[in-house]
C-alpha cells in the first residue's frame, strides 16, 4: 500500500516580504500621525489600528495545505477553511493526472481558487505555491486542481491507484 502525503504553507520569500512592506508602511504612518505634535490620535486608537493591521496579515501564515492520497481515495484540507479532511473517492474520479498549470490565468491565484468567481471550465483550485498540480475530474464533471510541490511522487502513487479509477469508475 502506497500513501502520498504533503503538507504546504505561505512561505515564498516574495510573500514574506510583501505582507512585511505592507504592513511596516502603514504602521510608519500611523506612528509619525500620533507622535505628531498637533496629533489627536489617542493611544487606543494606535492600538487599534495596528492590531486591526495584524489581525489582517498574520493569518495567512497559518494557512496549511494538506493533502493525502491513499486507498480510499484523495484528501485534502487547506486550513483555516476546512474543518476536516475532504475526501474524495477513486469511484467519484473519471481522471487524476499531475499537471503543470497557470495559477494566475487558470485560477486566479493561490490559495482557494476557480469556479463562478474566475474561469469556471478550469473547476476550482486549492493550491499555496508553484505552478504543479493534481488534476481530478470528477464523475459529476467538475474539476478541482490540487498544488503540490511533490510532483514525481504524486505521479507514482497515482499510478499506483490508477486501476482504481479505471475498475470503479
Amino acid at each position: 500500500m502506497k500513501v502520498f502525503r504533503e503538507q504546504q504553507r505561505f512561505t515564498q520569500t516574495w510573500l514574506v516580504f510583501l505582507l512585511i512592506v505592507s504592513t511596516l508602511i502603514p504602521f510608519g504612518i500611523v506612528i509619525n500621525e500620533f507622535v505628531k505634535d498637533e496629533s489627536t490620535m489617542k493611544i487606543e486608537t494606535l492600538f487599534w489600528v495596528m492590531g486591526l493591521m495584524l489581525v489582517f496579515t498574520v493569518p495567512i501564515f497559518f494557512f496549511r495545505l494538506i493533502t493525502r492520497i491513499d486507498e480510499k481515495g484523495i484528501h485534502y484540507q487547506f486550513l483555516p477553511f476546512h474543518f476536516s479532511l475532504k475526501t474524495i473517492r477513486w469511484n467519484e474520479i473519471t481522471k487524476a493526472y499531475v499537471r503543470i498549470y497557470d495559477p494566475i490565468g487558470d485560477y486566479g491565484g493561490w490559495g482557494l481558487k476557480g469556479g463562478a468567481l474566475w474561469n469556471s471550465k478550469n473547476g476550482k483550485a486549492i493550491n499555496v505555491s508553484g505552478d504543479v498540480g493534481i488534476q481530478l475530474e470528477l464523475t459529476n464533471g467538475k474539476k478541482l486542481l490540487i498544488g503540490t510541490q511533490k510532483k514525481d511522487e504524486a505521479t507514482r502513487v497515482l499510478e499506483t491507484y490508477k486501476h482504481k479509477i479505471l475498475q470503479d469508475g
